[in-house]
């Protein structure tokens, strides 16, 4: 950042702070301490030295959020700043949140998370492979459907598939293979059983989450709201033109794109993970479920490697610590990128939005020093 967005970015961290004068001390998700300035000096150092345009972060101590800062700019050539109001890309983030809105459709018993996915919706994209019937809304939130991440994108046996085609990599239910392609089925499936389409089926996950766990500027399809406040994406720091994340041709921002089309900001999303780790609205048994281990994870897969999970839940990744189990979900749309970590047994967490391609370093720099 140069000097006059480091100006305002110190003007804007001494006015919050009076708004937080009652959280002088923080704590990291181990529970030890840190201080508001350690944090606030953590964070401005690590977006001057990244080249990180805008940041939205948050973080929940007991509970609660007791620290929030919308700092940078929205677009480098326009200088606009972040501010409250100011609404990111959620990347694959969006697939914990949509995760639990799956829950919650199974605890009114709109599908069942062991019920083959054809039965409700057959798909035609991959009919011609049987062993798709296997799939299961479990096995499409714990990755384990078979389906490439994305099948325009992936690298593909081209002796075997065109481009374009989806393909299973392995028999449902074997092994973990992260995908986006599962998540667009049971998207599908779900708009199916409420007798809805994926470009209406927005409201009911307003109606079902947003709503009633305060997401209030967060949607997975368009909303007036986004194009008024959505900040630009930026990669090696130039903006990026593109309007809307695409996984296919065909889509546009009309569709509900479970696996990375979220549109949110830091707090409406802190007051998804506070209700997630109070289990709020969901079933104690089906609350359990989503954290509970669904499939270990493999020592070469790049989860592993990279973030050292151990394990997937529904919608969420398992992390071991020294400290008990960190929940966590990262997500990278190029120039967007995101990340959650929470500790259940203390309910400390944080969350952040960036728009630009430096999220990731920044998520395992400020995860090092909030899981100390």
């Amino acid at each position: 950042m140069n000097k006059n967005n480091i100006f305002f970015t110190s003007l804007f961290l001494l006015l919050n702070l009076l708004n937080y004068k009652g959280y002088s001390q923080l704590q990291t998700l181990s529970g030890n301490k840190i201080s508001v300035g350690d944090l606030d000096k953590f964070i401005i150092k690590q977006m001057d030295s990244l080249g990180m345009p805008g940041l939205s972060f948050a973080l929940i101590n007991n509970g609660q959020v007791v620290y929030h800062r919308s700092l940078g700019i929205s677009n480098i050539e326009t200088k606009v700043k972040v501010d409250d109001n100011s609404i990111f890309e959620a990347a694959s983030m969006s697939k914990t949140v949509f995760a639990y809105f799956v829950l919650r459709l199974v605890d009114k018993k709109v599908l069942n998370l062991d019920t083959p996915l054809y039965r409700y919706l057959p798909y035609q994209d991959i009919a011609k492979d049987e062993r798709y019937k296997l799939i299961t809304a479990r096995m499409v939130l714990s990755h384990t459907t078979g389906f490439p991440n994305w099948r325009y994108s992936d690298k593909r046996d081209e002796s075997k598939y065109k481009y374009g085609e989806l393909y299973l990599k392995f028999t449902p239910g074997t092994q973990f293979a992260y995908s986006g392609e599962g998540y667009a089925y049971l998207t599908k499936v779900i708009a199916h059983l409420s007798n809805l389409t994926i470009q209406t089926l927005d409201p009911l996950f307003q109606k079902e989450v947003a709503e009633p766990l305060h997401m209030k500027k967060a949607w997975f399809s368009w909303a007036n709201y986004i194009t008024k406040h959505k900040v630009k994406g930026h990669v090696k720091g130039k903006v990026v033109s593109k309007a809307w994340p695409i996984a296919f041709p065909e889509q546009d921002s009309t569709w509900f794109d479970a696996a990375g089309g979220l549109h949110a900001e830091a707090i409406g999303f802190s007051n998804f993970l506070i209700g997630l780790m109070n289990g709020h609205r969901l079933s104690k048994s089906l609350n359990d479920e989503m954290f509970k281990e669904q499939v270990q994870l493999d020592k070469n897969t790049p989860h592993y490697i990279f973030n050292g999970d151990t394990g997937w839940g529904l919608g969420i990744a398992i992390k071991p610590t020294s400290f008990g189990v960190v929940y966590e979900h990262g997500g990278n749309n190029g120039d967007f990128q995101s990340g959650f970590k929470i500790n259940k047994s203390n309910r400390n967490g944080y969350v952040f939005f960036t728009n630009c391609d430096q999220g990731s370093v920044f998520n395992k720099n400020i995860g090092a020093l909030l899981l100390k």
